[in-house]
């Protein structure tokens, strides 16, 4: 078994015989530095976290200076909330406001009190807004999205909670300059649940439409389903009861978390074969799903190249087209001809695996969509108030 085959199965989303191959690597080279990295990634991916510690330490102990290794260690005693070994790590990986911040929480973080929330949406488009409170204060309008890590909250509400800085971080975005600044809230009431002593940002630059934004980390320490036909948001303590009542029946499709904070399942464009897509909750758009200039071209769905759309994705200006694949696809959810785009040339992330499609807002309207990151499956069901193909 060579390197070449296990990287191939991981770029192709073959997560399991990725993992196998790379386990099959070491036994002949224990000293392989990249195969344990790769290995404790895609344990990473699927949250096994005994599996992850094991073959990233091996990875470190090979490699103490790697900064790629130091961030995905850092990132799975992030996610278990060993913020004490996971300070270091973030400042071995060249992350110093995350380790500033993460060794600045006291005592245990993401306390939950409360078992149940259902928090009504305001409005939908152009992105969905909850009301949530801020250390004991007044109702404040939240937007939610998983394509962002932490829970921010906007320079007002931060300086009317009295949140103090212990780090801060200049990033250029969105054409410009932005000060990030990062600090540990005491209180967020979200309905009938309550997050204690978590961590939180804010930045220089106020959003006119919303006080803040609740994203992925909030979203894994619960059993979070985004109703999307019923317009609520719902969150619950997880127990093996309350997913057998989310799943509604649901058939469940595997959950991979990566870069920290970014969800994927499998899905299907165009007719394609089965592949691994990201799965974008919230945000704003009224486009089904995102594909490359590649993936279009290799599935034949039209794109149409006179109508150019400028925006922006990560904060970097890019410039994407319409395109109607016949069908969009998660396990029995579909959409028809739908409006998406096509952008950029490739799909191969950061992450190093090829993405399908990047599964959007527009498409989960008629459905409820549940994670849940202990047994890591999504339930995609038809919402009770619209009707919804599944087949």
């Amino acid at each position: 078994m060579d390197d070449g085959h296990a990287d191939a199965l991981y770029r192709w989303g073959k997560f399991e015989r990725a993992g196998r191959a790379y386990e099959e690597i070491l036994r002949k080279d224990p000293g392989n530095v990249r195969a344990a990295r790769r290995r404790g990634h895609v344990a990473l991916l699927g949250n096994r976290f005994p599996d992850a510690e094991k073959y990233l330490t091996m990875a470190l102990d090979l490699a103490p200076g790697d900064k790629e290794t130091n961030r995905l260690l850092a990132d799975c005693y992030t996610r278990q909330d060993r913020f004490a070994l996971a300070a270091p790590c973030w400042r071995l990986a060249g992350e110093e406001a995350y380790a500033k911040q993460f060794a600045a929480v006291r005592g245990r973080p993401y306390q939950i009190h409360g078992d149940h929330a259902r928090l009504p949406w305001l409005r939908t488009d152009p992105f969905p807004l909850v009301e949530a409170s801020v250390n004991g204060g007044p109702p404040k309008r939240f937007t939610f999205y998983t394509r962002v890590g932490g829970l921010g909250v906007s320079a007002k509400v931060a300086a009317e909670a009295g949140l103090s800085a212990v780090a801060k971080q200049r990033i250029e975005a969105f054409g410009g300059v932005i000060w990030l600044y990062y600090g540990v809230l005491e209180s967020l009431r979200l309905g009938g649940i309550e997050l204690r002593n978590i961590p939180v940002g804010w930045s220089d630059q106020e959003a006119e439409e919303h006080d803040g934004m609740i994203g992925t980390w909030v979203f894994y320490h619960l059993l979070s389903t985004f109703d999307y036909a019923g317009r609520a948001l719902v969150l619950r303590r997880r127990t093996d009861e309350a997913v057998r009542k989310a799943r509604a029946g649901a058939r469940p499709l595997p959950l991979w978390l990566a870069g920290e904070h970014l969800l994927h399942t499998e899905g299907s464009v165009a007719g394609s074969a089965t592949g691994v897509v990201a799965l974008n909750l919230g945000g704003t758009g009224e486009q089904v799903a995102g594909i490359s200039a590649n993936t279009a071209r290799r599935l034949g769905v039209r794109v149409d190249r006179d109508r150019p759309m400028a925006g922006y994705a990560g904060g970097q200006p890019v410039v994407a087209y319409p395109c109607y694949p016949k069908e969009v696809r998660l396990g029995g959810a579909t959409a028809e001809g739908a409006y998406c785009y096509a952008g950029g040339e490739d799909t191969l992330g950061q992450e190093g695996f090829y993405k399908l499609a990047d599964i959007a807002h527009a498409f989960h309207k008629p459905y409820t969509v549940t994670l849940d990151f202990t047994g890591m499956n999504v339930y995609i069901a038809p919402g009770g108030r619209r009707r919804a193909r599944v087949s």
